[in-house]
């Protein structure tokens, strides 16, 4: 039976990717992601299923090729971000690192995943899974892959090519 990839799949990988080498394991990675560990369990079964990880020994690691290939090219048709109004917010994409040193503000408001907390009124972007932000504050890696992810999501086509580079 074929499972459907979900958002929480590729923040699941997108946090493999940022730990590096580090070993993981299910209670751990899901505290840090705010996920249950049948959640988490849930979503490395399928990334395996869909090839974005792969298992090698006892280690579950990202695959690089097939995960920059659905990063790049199936990403933004599957996972579509929701734009909206002004709200307050945690900055993405161009507007911030490590993608806001490549950009001059224009006096347009900056994309935001919306939050009560965040510092910064801009334009709501909804972010790749609603606990993304939250585990992106703990994790300056994954904050920085998934503002990556969010210009080739939804930024415009400069953007999105400095994010795939």
């Amino acid at each position: 039976m074929m499972t459907a990839l979900k958002p929480q799949d590729v923040l699941v990988v997108l946090k493999l990717l940022a730990m590096g080498q580090k070993s993981w394991s299910y209670a751990r990675l899901a505290v840090q992601l705010g996920m249950s560990p049948s959640q988490l369990h849930s979503a490395v079964k399928r990334a395996l299923v869909a090839q974005l990880a792969v298992q090698k020994g006892n280690e579950i690691v990202p695959n690089i090729r097939n995960l920059e290939e659905f990063l790049i090219h199936g990403l933004k048709y599957v996972f579509v971000p929701e734009q909206g109004g002004m709200t307050r917010g945690i900055p993405t994409g161009h507007a911030a690192p490590p993608l806001s040193k490549h950009f001059v503000s224009t006096g347009e408001p900056p994309p935001v995943w919306p939050d009560p907390k965040g510092e910064v009124r801009g334009s709501a972007f909804s972010p790749l899974y609603n606990l993304a932000p939250q585990a992106a504050l703990s994790d300056p890696h994954l904050y920085e892959l998934l503002v990556l992810v969010d210009a080739i999501r939804g930024g415009r086509t400069r953007e999105r090519e400095i994010a795939i580079n």
